[in-house]
Formats: structure tokens, sequence, C-alpha cells
């Protein structure tokens, strides 16, 4: 037997990678419900490239009971309204906001780097899925964290329009379209031009000058792979549509080598080394794009400091970052507590 599945937020651009990814692992769902604003109720929508589709319901009359799982892609507002209402009913949560990520009762879950934390979850019954690009920063560091130690990481992020949602992704294809006919080009998603820009700004400015996405990825980084690792990070958003990069400088209290880092990399879950010093001998963010893998490249060693490493990381930020993790962490719960479905 099979369990029963919601997915809340389906009709926005991870949402429905939620359906896709669901479908395409072939999880072992019997019921799924797609559930989003009354805006959206009644909208068909599909479930993957199985051939099914599925009618979106109206999330404020939805009755989260004798459902299994639920799958929050839907924002930290109605996450805050409905999440709770989900996990009391007896459904599991698998939120992707930022809204339960640094509550001490919710673990913050990538499967790869620290499963035995999801047996936290029974606390209130939610998981919580990490910002995007810290997700698969964690994957690329904690093979690594194992084998040498991280003391210190400085990380430059180049993230996707998609990160900011279809808005976003809209706001980039209609600039690039204006400048090329000369049309006006105005911002209104972002804070200045996106289209041949690039934007070091993501979220809101913190007290100290640091972004809130920046911020997310210190904190998220400790609670999920080692509180006493020191973490700083410049978050910057690029006219890409799809696919989050990272260059990452790691600084190790062990020796570790350029050659070590490659073959401990290879046999770790969830990642993909294409590191040739050639041209082309490197992963890009388009290559990226419908893939599983955190890609690693550019694998070489830091002289300016003692035990240093160079590297960087590409993923898909609506799958590893969002959609692909959260159906992960279903698989791992089914795995380790519910044990539903064979």
């Amino acid at each position: 037997m099979g369990y029963r599945v919601v997915v809340v937020g389906a009709t926005g651009n991870v949402g429905r990678e939620m359906l896709n990814i669901l479908a395409e692992r072939e999880f072992p769902a019997d019921e799924v419900a797609v559930v989003a604003s009354p805006r959206s109720t009644g909208t068909v929508i599909d479930f993957g490239d199985s051939g099914r589709e599925l009618k979106v319901r109206n999330i404020e009359h939805f009755d989260f009971s004798g459902w299994d799982i639920a799958l929050f892609a839907a924002g930290s507002g109605p996450t805050k309204d409905y999440a709770p209402k989900a996990a009391a009913a007896g459904c599991t949560v698998i939120d992707n906001s930022s809204l339960y990520r640094m509550d001490p009762d919710v673990p913050l879950i990538v499967p790869e780097v620290n499963p035995e934390a999801i047996d936290l979850y029974r606390k209130k019954n939610i998981i919580a899925n990490p910002n995007c690009s810290t997700a698969q920063m964690v994957v690329a560091l904690k093979p690594l964290h194992d084998a040498a130690t991280i003391k210190r990481v400085v990380v430059s992020t180049y993230q996707s329009v998609s990160g900011a949602g279809k808005a976003g992704m809209d706001e980039l294809f209609e600039q690039s379209r204006n400048i090329f006919v000369g049309d006006p080009n105005q911002p209104v998603k972002f804070t200045k031009q996106i289209a041949f820009n690039v934007i070091p700004h993501i979220d809101v400015f913190l007290d100290d000058g640091s972004t809130k996405e920046e911020w997310k990825m210190v904190v998220e980084t400790k609670k999920i792979l080692d509180p006493s690792i020191k973490v700083t990070a410049t978050c910057v958003r690029v006219p890409v549509f799809v696919g989050h990069s990272e260059s990452i400088n790691i600084e190790f209290e062990k020796e570790i080598s350029a050659d070590e880092a490659r073959s401990i990399l290879r046999e770790a879950p969830g990642i993909m080394v294409v590191d040739k010093r050639e041209d082309g001998g490197y992963v890009t963010p388009v290559e990226s794009v419908g893939e599983y893998a955190t890609y690693i490249s550019r694998i070489r060693e830091d002289s300016t400091i003692e035990n240093g490493l160079n590297l960087w990381c590409v993923s898909d930020n609506l799958r590893k970052g969002a959609a692909l993790n959260a159906v992960q962490i279903a698989e791992l719960l089914g795995r380790r507590h519910l044990k539903k479905a064979a």
C-alpha cells in the first residue's frame, strides 16, 4: 500500500517540479492531491509525464486528515496558516519555505548530509527543506568535512532568476526582449535591471550589511552540517533562468590535496564530478537543468592559506535546491519511519 500525498502550492515553479519528480522517481503514492490558493482552484495540471491530470483544490477548504505527507511549496505566509493544521491532522509536512528552518524543534534536512536528524520530526510533525543555495553547497561540503574537517567557508553565489519565482523568470525574458527592440525597460521584481547585468542583492538587508539570503547560508550550514564551521557568503542574482552556481573556498583543519578531494567527491552521494583542465571541462548552469546531481568542477588547491581548496558547484535550483530535496526527504521519511509502502 502506498502513501497519500498532497502538494501545496502546486501551480508554482517548485510545486510543478515536485509533481514531475514524484512521477519520475515513481514515488509510491496511491493518491496525489494538488492544492493552491482560491484563484487557482479548478486549474488542471499534469502529474509529470505520466499522462495523468490533476485538478487543483482550494487550500482554504482542504482537509488534511487521512493524508500521509504534504509537500509545501507555497511560501511562508500560507505555510504559517496551513502547515500546523496539516501536521495536527496527522499529515507530515515537508516545507520548502524559510519559516521553520531555524526552529530548534524542526529538523532541517539534506538526505545526503544529515539523514539521522529526521528522527526529530515528531516534535511538530514538520520537516524543513533548506534554502536552495545552502542545499547544493552542503552536499559538496559534507564528504570533505568528514575527511579533513572544515574550519571556514567563503562562498560567492551566482543565483538564477527562477529562485525568485515565475515573476523573476518573466522579468528576465521581458527585459531582454525590450532591450533588443528598444522598448522601455523598468525593473519590477528586482531592484535593478537583471538582463545583461548582475545584482549583488538577494532578499532584504540586515543590520550588519549582509542580506538575508547570505545569513541563511551561514546559519543553515551550521544547523545541517556543523555549528563550528565559519561561513561567509556573498549572494548574487545573475541573468540565468535556471541553475545556481557557487564559487567555494574551503579551509580545513587537516591537509587535503585537490586529487584527494576529487576522489572523495566522485564517491559521494548526489555528486557528479566533471573536472578536466581543458576548454569546456567543467559544468555550467544550463547543463544542470533537469538533472538530479550537484556538479563539482574546478577543484584546485589554494596556496594562500594552509589546507585550502577552491571548487565550483552547480545545481538545478528548482530540483536539488527545492523540489528534489523535498521528495528525497519524503523517501527518507518513508524508509525510516512511515514504512507504509513496499
